[in-house]
């Protein structure tokens, strides 16, 4: 048997060159003009797409059948979706609105918790690639599960309204969306299964025409991250390239009504940093959970398996005066509160506010590495090698214990 004897040969080596012909536009895209042209950097950007390839076909294909869903990890410490944070968990579920689905499960101990339902994508200016750019439809956080002792619940999404632990759907829906946010690293995430409730018959194996739409959507998803990152939050997110180092205002009165939706406020900076330079981020200790994540260039968050590269409230240190100060800076200041560049000379660095509370007023300044004593107060925590190792430690454990790796 050759190329030419099947009645699909034709359609689907078509559609196969077409997905390599966009993986190869992509990947010209590491060399855009946002991107250092550090070797570090350039294999950054192409790592991010070949993380991501590497679930394009999980989310266009293996996944995508409604009738059968599954709960796909689509970010992790091997896969960076632009602007994840290090200190959640992201899932998501393709679902319909016409199918009636129930999650079951066990709480865990995450701070935070959110399930929404998301509706029909609206292509256009202002809205993201693949599986980004919706607005929740409905919402449930944490503290409205009603739990049972033994910390199991179950979800009901669709169909008839089934008491506090029921999400409705309309005919535009197209997901579920799954979002656990972490902060001391001995919390442990929930555990989850999706199921729809009456599947009578096994899930059937994909046909050419699945095979096809699959390809295009891959295709689709491939370009969409490069050429999205990192110009969608210059132009939309309110993200000033032209003046690095410095975070926009964020006010939880400002907080648009997407982010109400979404459960969170944010802000993210773009900073650029000399090798003999270290930025401060300076803020007061304040109520909530709230999160830091340092990324590279294409807002791919940094290795945080490993490294010092996102704090929550219980990972700081609060100085004498009630401030709290990141240093962000290319080599370790002995500073407790150190935000790790992996080396890169440009980056963005979020800021997240889980709406509890009010956000943080985010003041910052760039100074010499060699000034550090100088700039920062008296009290402020140190650590020593051993110190700063076992810190390490505590991270690996705390993010293996996440993703169960």
């Amino acid at each position: 048997m050759a190329f030419g004897d099947g009645a699909d040969d034709a359609a689907l080596q078509s559609a196969w060159a077409q997905f390599c012909a966009q993986l190869q536009r992509a990947g010209e895209q590491v060399f855009k003009d946002a991107n250092d042209t550090s070797g570090a950097q350039r294999a950054d950007a192409f790592r991010f797409l070949t993380q991501n390839l590497g679930q394009a076909f999980d989310l266009s294909l293996e996944t995508r059948d409604t009738r059968y869903p599954v709960l796909h990890t689509f970010c992790g410490p091997t896969r960076k979706l632009g602007g994840d944070c290090a200190d959640f968990t992201y899932q998501q579920a393709w679902i319909d609105g016409q199918s009636t689905y129930r999650i079951t499960g066990n709480r865990g101990t995450a701070r935070f918790f959110n399930v929404t339902v998301q509706g029909a994508r609206v292509p256009g200016p202002g809205v993201l690639h693949e599986p980004f750019g919706d607005t929740p439809q409905a919402n449930l956080i944490g503290h409205q599960l009603s739990i049972a002792d033994d910390g199991s619940f179950e979800i009901y999404i669709g169909g008839t309204e089934r008491g506090p632990n029921w999400l409705p759907t309309t005919a535009e829906s197209r997901k579920l969306f799954i979002r656990q946010g972490f902060d001391r690293w001995g919390e442990l995430p929930a555990q989850l299964r999706i199921e729809r409730i009456d599947m009578d018959s096994p899930k059937p194996l994909p046909s050419p025409e699945t095979m096809i739409e699959a390809m295009g959507w891959a295709g689709d998803f491939v370009t969409g991250l490069m050429s999205d990152w990192p110009e969608f939050p210059f132009t939309y997110g309110g993200v000033d390239a032209e003046h690095p180092n410095s975070f926009p205002a964020i006010l939880k009165a400002g907080a648009t009504e997407a982010d109400r939706k979404r459960g969170r406020a944010a802000a993210n900076m773009y900073w650029e940093l000399a090798p003999d330079e270290a930025l401060i981020v300076e803020f007061g200790a304040h109520d909530g959970l709230w999160m830091f994540t340092n990324m590279g260039a294409f807002f791919n968050s940094m290795d945080y398996l490993y490294r010092p590269v996102s704090y929550t409230p219980s990972r700081t240190k609060i100085d004498g005066d009630g401030r709290i100060r990141l240093v962000m800076a290319h080599r370790d200041p002995n500073v407790h509160n150190w935000l790790d560049t992996q080396g890169f000379r440009r980056g963005n660095l979020t800021y997240r506010h889980m709406l509890e509370g009010e956000p943080a007023v985010l003041d910052t300044r760039v100074v010499p590495y060699d000034e550090l004593a100088r700039e920062l107060p008296p009290d402020t925590a140190m650590v020593s090698a051993a110190e700063r190792s076992a810190a390490m430690w505590d991270r690996f454990h705390g993010i293996r214990r996440r993703y169960v790796l």
